[in-house]
């Protein structure tokens, strides 16, 4: 690559960041405004979902079945299927959000979804690490096994959240039925998420057809990287890259076809 070529693409990716970060700035507002606690809303809303969930299991006492500490157990499953699910969801209405906005040169149809997506990862993000601080510090949860093997199937599964939402969002709009419907399919997904159960708790017989499922990898991965040797689990990292990149290629083929029908308004 000559100079001239790397100066190029150096400009080309700070007009990229720039206009994402302006994106994100407008959907903050937006939606948060900049009345009572604002952006915060973020994450709150993902906080405070994932601790009613906690608090249900510690009150039904579910780790009397179990010596599995039931706290630690649903922190690292359902923070990891809400960030999948709503980066979903909110990529579907991404375009007819922020329609007016691609009149400008430097706004693309993929900036608006990436905008979306983001945001939808980040407050799952800071959900996740505000929680397990919180329960680690009051004595709910032990620190974590292994840090980095953590972050790692994140960083995995927001890819995946990404590469699935571009594919989610290019289908509804094409069939806007399915947009209507996505919200119902993916709650009827969630049990398949891994979040509520370890493979290894289920038959046998069943593991090869329940690995087929990508975010199952992830969730097992995350809990490897929590609970260490104490539990068994069945994830597999290149699995999962492997889906992850097959997503974002079909997602962006997809979002690029229909691109070229929309005209802002």
């Amino acid at each position: 690559m000559q100079y001239g070529d790397q100066t190029t693409f150096r400009q080309s990716l700070a007009i990229q960041c720039r206009v994402i970060n302006a994106l994100l700035m407008r959907e903050i507002i937006t939606r948060y405004g900049r009345n009572n606690i604002g952006f915060l809303w973020l994450f709150v809303e993902p906080m405070v979902m994932t601790l009613l969930i906690v608090l249900f299991w510690r009150y039904i006492r579910a780790d009397a079945f179990s010596t599995l500490n039931i706290v630690a157990f649903a922190i690292t499953g359902y923070p990891l299927m809400m960030m999948w699910r709503n980066a979903s969801n909110r990529a579907i209405g991404a375009i007819s959000a922020n329609i007016s906005l691609l009149y400008h040169r430097n706004v693309r149809v993929l900036d608006t979804l990436f905008a979306r997506m983001l945001l939808e990862i980040a407050g799952a993000t800071i959900a996740q690490i505000v929680l397990m601080g919180f329960f680690i510090a009051i004595g709910w949860m032990n620190m974590p096994h292994d840090t980095f093997y953590m972050l790692l199937a994140w960083l995995l599964m927001a890819m995946f959240a990404i590469g699935l939402g571009l594919i989610i969002c290019s289908i509804a709009q094409e069939i806007e039925a399915f947009g209507k419907i996505w919200g119902t399919l993916s709650f009827v997904m969630f049990p398949l998420s891994g979040a509520m159960f370890f493979v290894h708790a289920i038959p046998s017989q069943y593991h090869h057809y329940v690995l087929w499922v990508p975010m199952i990898h992830g969730t097992e991965m995350f809990r490897h990287g929590y609970f260490g040797s104490t539990v068994i689990t069945y994830e597999n990292p290149w699995y999962l890259l492997i889906c992850n990149l097959v997503l974002l290629f079909v997602g962006l083929l997809m979002v690029k076809h229909f691109s070229k029908g929309i005209e802002p308004s």
